[in-house]
């Protein structure tokens, strides 16, 4: 029989094999989920190198360029390379067009933190411009660039940039300057801001004038400023020349004589074209009122118009020698044809002269400026032929000069002609031209015959002419001798010079004022050319409603021709032909 100490032995016994299968149990339970910890730990970090793996693919693949851009915007910037505009100069290769170095003074306004009003002050002040509006440009955060002040002279740029502004700099750029001022104003015309042609030839040749502009990426650090340049990307290619047909000196001599009559008779405006006769070559455009291409500050629209070639206007009677050619040419008369020269009426207007002859022949007719003369000759066409040879001389339609501009005038179709407008256009009235156009119909008498065109630009010697024969060599011939008897016995002979021959026709013509004509507005003008007989020359002048003196173009408009053909035959090296 067990005791009580064998019961407590085998007691204890037993309680210490349950705590060793305990301690058994216990420590597997432990080290399993040690072992799932250390299985997770490896999981989280093979996942986290596989997200960094594929990140870093992404990167330097898809998300590249984007990141390049985005790097480079904050540090690479590539500026303006500005090109120089090319130059326009006159025949002899005198300039009358340049383009000067300027600087543009811009800012980052992002980059301006800590500007202070003093600074502002200071900035304004170099640049000559009011504190609001240097205001206005700076708070506009939200850019990183924005021009300041346009065209600032080196100088001036250089103190800017001396105030030590971070996010103040400048760029290169080319202001336009017109040495010849108003001189030649109307004629070279003058650029915008950008730089762009906005009138005459800088507008009509801004294709070869323009040129492109080159590009230079800078590296800049955190703060803006430049640390290195990468290189030029785009080289600047500049301008072209443009060599016009102008003479300067001609245009000077021209400007002097009809800017002294303009004066002198106190009138509206005037204009004054000189052609080679041989050519069809501008030598000269000249315009009244004018202004200073330099400086447009106060300059309004009348100064800026072209009346040569934009404005037009009843010729009056320059408009006479052309239909009489003619009518020579058609045989219809001959310089000795004697006409009935009493007032008579066509349709419901009395056609009068204001200096009655009963008769005269077709050279008196032009040398006393007949309107009942011309007007019958006139009466001689079928309506469609006489409105065929006014579009043969360039009326109704644009020359093709290429200038900005250039006006077709105004003709009627013939068919909505009346036996009234037909006798009237015959001595410039119901017929709406340029001087410009006149002008160039005039190349006719000078030409042989044939139309020539007219152009602003210098020909070569090489260059080929083309022309269209209007009248025959015979009759131009003709024409030349009864326009010289003109300005030696008829309405011209203001127009006479000392060492010169001269021909031409006078011309006055009231203004049409509403839907009448004008008893107190009229233009005076002469088109006539030198020396007579071999013509090397054209020159029309027109005198805009003159209010001191006479207003007869033998009074206004002729005295001009004479003080633009001698100095200029005598600089043109044409031997005096008188004498």
């Amino acid at each position: 029989m067990a005791t009580n100490q064998d019961i407590h032995k085998i007691y204890w016994q037993m309680k210490n094999h349950e705590n060793n299968y305990a301690g058994i149990k216990i420590g597997t339970e432990l080290f399993s989920k040690v072992r799932d910890r250390s299985t997770m730990i490896s999981w989280i970090a093979l996942g986290l190198s596989c997200a960094v793996i594929l990140r870093l693919t992404y990167i330097n693949t898809i998300s590249s360029q984007f990141l390049t851009d985005q790097m480079n915007t904050r540090v690479l910037r590539t500026i303006k390379l500005p090109s120089m505009r090319g130059t326009i100069t006159d025949r002899n290769n005198h300039p009358l067009a340049v383009s000067t170095p300027m600087e543009a003074i811009w800012a980052d306004p992002s980059a301006l933190d800590n500007l202070t009003s003093e600074q502002v002050q200071q900035l304004a002040k170099v640049l000559d411009m009011p504190l609001a509006d240097l205001n206005k440009k700076l708070n506009e955060t939200n850019k990183t660039f924005v021009y300041l002040k346009r065209a600032v002279a080196p100088e001036n740029a250089k103190l800017a940039l001396g105030l030590g502004i971070d996010g103040i700099y400048s760029m290169q750029e080319y202001k336009r300057y017109y040495p010849s001022g108003e001189v030649t104003a109307h004629v070279v015309g003058f650029n915008d801001i950008d730089d762009k042609g906005a009138d005459g030839i800088e507008y009509a040749a801004e294709k070869q004038l323009d040129g492109r502009d080159g590009s230079q990426q800078i590296i800049r650090d955190l703060r803006g400023h430049v640390v290195d340049n990468v290189g030029v990307a785009q080289a600047a290619q500049n301008g072209k020349q443009v060599s016009l047909s102008i003479d300067n000196r001609i245009q000077y001599i021209a400007y002097n004589a009809l800017k002294n009559q303009v004066d002198a008779s106190k009138a509206k405006g005037g204009s004054a074209v000189v052609l080679d006769a041989q050519t069809g070559e501008v030598l000269a455009m000249i315009n009244m009122p004018t202004y200073n291409p330099n400086n447009r500050d106060n300059v309004t629209p009348d100064m800026l118009k072209n009346r040569a070639a934009t404005n037009v206007y009843d010729p009056g009677s320059i408009m006479k020698p052309l239909v009489i050619a003619k009518a020579l040419d058609l045989k219809m008369v001959t310089p000795k044809t004697v006409f009935d020269t009493h007032p008579y009426v066509v349709g419901t207007k009395l056609i009068k002269d204001d200096h009655a002859y009963p008769q005269m022949t077709v050279t008196e007719i032009i040398q006393h400026s007949s309107d009942i003369g011309t007007s019958k000759i006139a009466m001689k066409f079928t309506a469609h032929d006489l409105w065929n040879f006014y579009h043969q001389v360039g009326f109704g339609q644009k020359m093709g000069s290429g200038f900005p501009g250039e006006t077709k005038g105004i003709v009627i179709d013939w068919k909505k002609w009346y036996p009234m407008d037909q006798a009237l256009m015959s001595y410039g009235y119901g017929i709406s031209v340029s001087l410009f156009q006149m002008i160039h119909a005039y190349t006719i008498f000078t030409n042989n015959g044939c139309l020539l065109p007219v152009t602003f630009n210098k020909l070569g010697a090489s260059d080929k002419i083309p022309c269209e024969q209007v009248i025959s060599p015979e009759t131009a011939a003709t024409m030349r001798s009864i326009l010289a008897t003109t300005t030696e016995e008829g309405t011209g002979k203001n127009a006479r010079v000392e060492d010169y021959s001269v021909a031409g026709k006078t011309g006055t013509a009231q203004i049409l004022d509403g839907a009448h004509y004008s008893n107190s507005k009229h233009i005076g003008s002469f088109v006539g050319f030198a020396p007579a007989i071999n013509p090397r020359i054209i020159v029309a002048v027109m005198i805009d409603q003159p209010t001191v003196g006479m207003y007869y173009g033998a009074q206004t408009a002729a005295p001009v021709f004479a003080k633009i053909v001698q100095p200029t035959l005598h600089l043109l090296g044409v031997k005096p032909d008188k004498q």
